[in-house]
């Protein structure tokens, strides 16, 4: 678990801002969002970061997305140059048990479902409130990417659900789910046709990957999860096989994350290497505990990979806040397969959201290039990064920062003056 809330010195934003950047945009950015809202640290909101996986550790999304640092090649460590720590408390958990330096030695402890899911982490929240309670006022917010499209409903819908009847309340305000893989079946319904119009797959190719799609949908239906889960490895993965997976074989790329990049970039790798040094691990306490890579946690998940939490998410999305939000180059939870998800949803806002006009998002008045999309429904808000993949803070960490300060302080998206 790693935690880092903001040092304030200046308009209720770190005291180290000043002095990390250059930029005069970053530094105007940071002034107008200092006029809209002021935050103190010990006000700040409690953002909880869950990475995807099944089994990715959240420190990826410390050290490569959104936290305070940076990794470089040579293991030395630097200041981020737009991370969400400038506002928001935030709390990295390796989550489920077993990613990362979290560990079990008893098979019972890892989860097989979201519900276990939802209750291991309550639980380490419960004890996070109760060791820092100066936070337990503060507004919560749950977040994450990818396959905690899964997990953020989970926790949010058992806060949702325990915070009537619990004397430890968590101030849960809403949620934000970056390229959620939250009902699998609307998603991989759409995978081949999206496929074949970016140019990854031709006519006879296309014709293959739908079919397999729909046989791995009739298993879903008949709740068959492991069947669902072997073909869809098959297309996609090859983890069961260990051999390349038809999407490789027929694109020759191994990474679906971002349509501009056939394999994954060498820097998201370096936070590893830097969390394996003996330095390192003496001074986070963890000795010579494993860094587990999540292969465990994924056997265990893999009939829970191809359920939905619709149920939970359209709960949420009734009641609290929402900010769900895609990279324009995605490609394994796109944004036209996450538009197509939230088309099949029966939430309160459903009817006005299939008929509301999306926006051209800027973050200037003055910027010549567009920063996405936008579409809201009341407290719903869909938004669209230009230029980003599925790692979308990695790919546009200022559109991305701009994106959730946007969302969680209530600023609206017109542009600012600057």
């Amino acid at each position: 678990m790693g935690y880092s809330a903001p040092c304030t010195e200046i308009l209720g934003f770190p005291c180290h801002v000043l002095e990390m950047q250059d930029s005069h945009y970053f530094s105007a950015l940071i002034l107008n969002l200092g006029r809209s809202r002021k935050v103190k640290p010990e006000d700040a909101p409690v953002a909880l970061w869950l990475q995807g996986g099944p089994g990715g550790s959240s420190m990826f999304g410390l050290f490569v997305e959104n936290g305070p640092y940076l990794v470089t090649k040579n293991m030395t460590v630097h200041l981020r140059d737009f991370p969400w720590t400038t506002t928001i408390s935030m709390l990295y958990i390796d989550n489920p048990v077993g990613t990362g330096f979290s560990f079990t030695d008893d098979k019972k402890g890892y989860a097989v479902n979201e519900d276990d899911v939802a209750r291991d982490l309550y639980s380490v929240l419960s004890q996070f409130f109760q060791l820092f309670p100066e936070y337990r006022k503060n507004d919560f917010y749950a977040t994450g990417e990818s396959y905690a499209g899964k997990y953020v409903p989970a926790i949010a819908h058992y806060i949702h659900s325990l915070n009537p009847e619990k004397e430890l309340k968590i101030h849960l305000k809403g949620v934000a789910l970056g390229d959620a893989y939250s009902d699998p079946e609307t998603i991989i319904g759409g995978y081949a046709t999206f496929l074949f119009q970016i140019g990854l797959l031709d006519e006879r190719q296309r014709k293959y990957f739908q079919k397999q799609c729909d046989e791995c949908i009739k298993y879903i239906k008949k709740q068959k999860w492991l069947k669902a889960f072997e073909i869809l490895d098959k297309l996609l993965d090859g983890d069961l096989t260990n051999r390349p997976s038809f999407f490789q074989n027929v694109t020759g790329c191994a990474n679906y994350y971002n349509l501009l990049q056939c394999t994954e970039p060498e820097d998201q790798d370096y936070y590893g290497k830097f969390l394996s040094l003996p330095e390192v691990r003496l001074a986070i306490h963890v000795g010579n505990q494993t860094f587990n890579d999540g292969s465990e946690v994924e056997k265990y998940l893999r009939e829970d990979t191809v359920q939905s939490v619709k149920p939970w998410l359209t709960e949420i999305m009734n009641n609290y806040r929402v900010l769900i939000y895609n990279g324009q180059l995605d490609i394994i939870v796109a944004a036209a397969l996450t538009e197509h998800s939230l088309m099949a949803m029966n939430w309160t806002g459903s009817q006005e959201y299939s008929t509301v006009p999306r926006k051209v998002w800027k973050i200037f008045k003055s910027d010549t290039d567009v920063a996405g999309y936008v579409r809201t429904v009341g407290d719903f808000h869909q938004v669209i990064i230009r230029g980003g993949g599925h790692i979308l803070p990695y790919d546009q960490p200022l559109r991305s920062f701009d994106m959730i300060n946007r969302f969680i302080f209530g600023i609206g998206w017109e542009p600012y003056n600057g």
